[in-house]
């Protein structure tokens, strides 16, 4: 350095290189942060440590002898171990009945009915199944309920539910068929189980 030339002060260089001031700080508070998750860590591990139920092998008796003519020892084993308790099945859904009607005739068709009924002591949902030998479904639908889902494929009408049928309550299904030649199906089940009226 020259005579001329003054020679900067500390605080003057500090503030000249700010950065190396905040590299300073966040190292810093990186270090606190490292030395805060490693103790929580232990901490959290010393916990499920101490919580853990403890470990044990079932109770299995074992004499160990050896016979004179054999080198290798013979093990008896007694296991006491309970045999396992069997799953309860789920209860079968209540019986809904259904009796067949006819509400109605007119020219080349008619309009039928199943009164469905749950005697059950829960609430059920129901399918009823009807099968003629020809003609067409024109509709379908529940007196005074939410509707559900009909079907009608290949002579066979199908409509399901759409809530079940709440214990003692009862639900009129009703539909109009053109063209079948009769009022008769050749079957009809609810939930599988043929229907009265027939």
């Amino acid at each position: 350095m020259s005579a001329g030339q003054e020679q900067p002060s500390a605080p003057r260089v500090v503030m000249s290189w700010p950065w190396i001031v905040v590299m300073l700080g966040v190292g810093l508070l990186v270090g606190l942060l490292l030395i805060a998750l490693l103790s929580l860590r232990r901490a959290e591990h010393q916990a499920i440590e101490d919580s853990a139920p403890p470990f044990q092998l079932p109770t299995v008796g074992a004499a160990a002898t050896s016979s004179p003519e054999s080198e290798a020892p013979v093990v008896a084993v007694d296991v006491t171990a309970s045999p396992p308790t069997p799953l309860l099945a789920p209860p079968a859904p209540a019986p809904v009945t259904g009796q067949y009607g006819v509400a109605s005739t007119f020219h080349d068709g008619f309009i039928g009915e199943v009164l469905l009924v749950n005697p059950g002591d829960r609430p059920s949902g129901w399918t009823v199944t009807l099968s003629f030998a020809r003609g067409r479904l024109a509709a379908a639908w529940v007196d005074g309920a939410e509707q559900g889902t009909a079907s009608f494929a290949d002579g066979v009408f199908t409509y399901r539910s759409g809530v079940d049928l709440a214990p003692g309550a009862s639900a009129r299904l009703r539909f109009q068929f053109e063209k079948t030649r009769t009022t008769e199906p050749t079957s009809c089940t609810v939930n599988g189980t043929e229907c009265s009226g027939r």
